[in-house]
């Protein structure tokens, strides 16, 4: 596993991080955020090759991530990646979520599952 951090002018402007699994031999990207104030200059892009130069390095053969994500952003990032959706949770519960009424009725979350290939097992 790694995790990277984005530096600019001294400043943290980004993080990403890579989970292993050798029982599947895949990679899960995890955490990637890049500060607001700096999106949309391609420092998510560069977090994200970094995972997958990681996985490709490693022999790992996919590289996997979940997201709740609602900016479609970050969907269209994960995309041009060349990550395909691969499913969606509906009415996913966050760890620590009670599942309450009121939860159920104000805070539903979908959740995207996104895969990409990098070589066949």
């Amino acid at each position: 596993s790694c995790f990277w951090v984005a530096v600019l002018d001294g400043n943290v402007v980004g993080i990403v991080a890579a989970r292993g699994n050798e029982e599947d031999n895949t990679v899960e990207l995890r955490r990637m955020s890049v500060d607001s104030n700096y999106r949309g200059k391609g420092i998510a892009k560069a977090l994200g090759r970094k995972v997958l130069e990681f996985a490709m390095l490693n022999n790992y053969s996919s590289v996997v991530l979940g997201t709740t994500a609602v900016k479609m952003a970050a969907h269209r990032l994960y995309e041009s990646l060349g990550f395909k959706h691969v499913g969606v949770v509906e009415h996913y519960a966050l760890p620590g979520m009670t599942r309450s009424l009121l939860e159920r009725m104000f805070f539903q979350l979908r959740y995207h599952r996104y895969r990409l290939q990098l070589r066949e097992e």
